[in-house]
């Protein structure tokens, strides 16, 4: 090759990524402010991580407490002054909180040689966001604001306290994107609050005794501070075994936080906890505990008798794919997520998988 093609081609090679950062500079600058119908795509971002797209059904399973960028906001946790209180997933949901069903129209198959219209009425579950913070224990008097994070920050939605408590709020809603699975998607009225609906909820963050952040062109700011996570909590909660106590959140199990010292080692080699002992060293108490339910595939399958809860032990291992694996004498149990009760639900409470839901 010739000397000056030579230093052509290698003048190419350093000039050609920095291009590309340069448009890809444009591309992820956040848009302004504006009142939006929710409709917005989820493609581009801030770089805070939030911003990229949201992929709940990924293929292969990776720990979600070693995923970075867009993998941070992928469980959709709500936050109290910076404290987590509960995550929206159709499993987790407060066993209180009930659906409101909002009709919708789908599309079905038309018979041949028919009049068929080729769609049909169907039902969606809806939840008001008043009624969930009811269910797990807020006190809606004393809320300062609400913001609904969308998966760009600074698409985000800002609901004030006296919105909350107004009429209004009963449109206030959230939905799944399966109707049973998938990610949080939010519906309010228009221009309720800020009038920013997103299409999808990456966190909701609560404010009743500390400042809440405030909204500008590019995301939440603080004191100054722009807010590239959970404002007074840091990056989001994800992944780990969620345990609720009569639907309040008690204790996050996380494989790389058990002490292995606290452990015993099972027939299969595999270290097996103590359940009661684990929920203790967190201050919870168990002595009124009457059920524990297994949560898995967003519904609660199987249950234990809480008079077995303190022989229960569990398995962490990574063949789990995020889950535990309870054992209580000859019977095991995968979960995902688990809830204790003080009071023995009644079977209806339990919620169902309906024709209209798949």
């Amino acid at each position: 090759m010739r000397p000056h093609l030579l230093v052509f081609v290698i003048a190419a090679t350093v000039i050609a990524p920095a291009c590309g950062d340069e448009k890809q500079e444009v591309v992820v600058r956040p848009a302004p402010i504006a009142p939006t119908s929710g409709s917005a795509a989820v493609a581009a971002g801030s770089g805070s991580g939030a911003e990229e797209g949201l992929d709940p059904d990924a293929p292969e399973w990776v720990p979600a407490e070693n995923k970075k960028g867009a993998g941070r906001w992928k469980d959709t946790g709500v936050y109290l002054d910076g404290v987590p209180v509960g995550f929206l997933t159709f499993g987790e949901l407060p066993i209180s909180l009930k659906p409101i069903w909002v009709k919708k129209k789908t599309s079905e198959n038309k018979r041949p040689g028919s009049n068929d219209p080729g769609w049909r009425w169907t039902q969606q579950r809806h939840y008001r966001f008043d009624e969930y913070f009811t269910a797990i224990g807020l006190d809606l008097t004393k809320i300062k604001e609400v913001h609904v994070f969308g998966p760009r920050l600074s698409n985000s939605l800002v609901v004030s306290g006296d919105d909350l408590r107004g009429k209004e709020a009963e449109e206030f809603r959230f939905r799944f994107g399966s109707n049973v699975f998938g990610k949080a998607i939010p519906a309010a009225p228009y221009q309720f609050g800020n009038g920013n609906i997103p299409d999808k909820i990456s966190a909701v963050t609560v404010y009743m005794d500390k400042t809440p952040p405030t909204l500008e062109r590019t995301g939440f700011f603080l004191e100054g501070v722009k807010q590239t996570g959970i404002p007074y909590f840091g990056d989001p909660l994800r992944g780990g075994i969620r345990v609720y106590l009569d639907d309040k959140l008690a204790m996050i199990i996380k494989r790389q936080d058990l002490d292995p010292a606290g452990a015993k080692t099972a027939p299969d080699g595999e270290l097996r906890w103590n359940f009661v002992n684990e929920l203790k060293a967190k201050g919870v108490d168990t002595s009124k505990v009457v059920e524990l339910w297994v949560i898995s595939n967003e519904l609660r399958k199987d249950k234990l008798p809480g008079a077995n809860l303190s022989g229960i032990e569990f398995e962490a291992s990574s063949q789990a794919k995020g889950g535990v694996t309870l054992h209580d004498g000859d019977v095991s149990l995968k979960a995902k997520a688990i809830a204790l009760h003080t009071r023995a639900l009644d079977p209806a409470e339990i919620p169902v998988i309906l024709p209209d839901d798949r």
